[in-house]
């Protein structure tokens, strides 16, 4: 049986990191990062992360407790900018146009690139208005028929409108956690977004709710771009395409999920991969 020890005692701080070895760059990117730094005060938490999101492709983050993965996911749609002491830089590209830019609103970035979090968290309102929510703010309906058809589709692409077609004036804090975080997606999906992050979506929830929302993400990358921050690597080899190994506050690595997962490139990835610590 191997022993789980702590990164610190297997001398990983003395690894080298110049740059992700593997495959950080593709052809058909629909967001591009480049030489990202992201700074709480004076603490640096990530080091120089450049790496693209591929188009219809879900792309898991990976790595060990306080490695930087959520701090980066919420870098790729402005989340950070509500933490007044957190300062990023570098380039983030968004169809070619920064998404730090002064002439980007934060506002509708977060329409195009929709967040999902950990613990389900939806309105105290009801189902119905949950969904309705973010398209009223942005009058994507002309009236109440085009509402309706909204809501309806939104529900039907997280999986959860056979369920609740006939309780929609309910509230959403009714539903089972499972529910919930669907309801949470279809509230994403809604306002017609372009990338969908996800911050451990599944964490919170039994294995039954779990796979529901595995085979949800699978559904959703053909028409979303996705990326997934996950605690669990077997989530990350079923539900993702691409992998990127994160280790204190830098990209390690990155290529195909399976190429991760059986035949890592750097140290570090395989001590992770292989249990030796995490």
């Amino acid at each position: 049986m191997v022993d789980i020890i702590s990164a610190k005692s297997l001398g990983s701080n003395d690894i080298k990191i110049d740059g992700a070895v593997g495959e950080p760059f593709c052809d058909d990117a629909k967001m591009s990062m480049r030489n990202v730094d992201v700074f709480y005060g004076d603490n640096q938490a990530i080091h120089d992360v450049s790496f693209d999101l591929e188009k219809n492709q879900v792309t898991a983050l990976i790595g060990p407790s306080g490695c930087g993965k959520s701090t980066f996911l919420r870098c790729l749609n402005r989340m950070n900018d509500l933490i007044p002491i957190c300062n990023v830089k570098g380039s983030l590209q968004l169809d070619g146009e920064e998404i730090y830019g002064k002439q980007m609103d934060p506002v509708l970035l977060r329409a195009r690139v929709g967040m999902v979090f950990q613990k389900p968290n939806p309105f105290p309102k009801s189902i119905y208005e949950n969904v309705a929510y973010g398209p009223k703010i942005h009058g994507l309906a002309t009236d109440k028929s085009e509402l309706d058809e909204i809501v309806e589709t939104s529900l039907r692409k997280a999986g959860l409108f056979n369920e609740v077609k006939d309780r929609l004036d309910q509230p959403g804090t009714g539903l089972s956690g499972g529910q919930q975080q669907r309801l949470c997606i279809a509230r994403t999906i809604a306002v017609s977004p372009e990338v969908i992050l996800m911050d451990e979506p599944a964490s919170a929830l039994d294995p039954i709710a779990t796979a529901v929302i595995e085979e949800l993400i699978h559904e959703l990358k053909e028409k979303y771009t996705i990326a997934i921050v996950t605690h669990s690597m077997q989530q990350a080899a079923r539900v993702s395409q691409k992998t990127a190994y994160f280790h204190l506050g830098k990209l390690v690595e990155m290529g195909d999920t399976k190429q991760i997962f059986t035949n890592p490139r750097h140290e570090l990835t395989e001590n992770y991969i292989s249990g030796r610590f995490g």
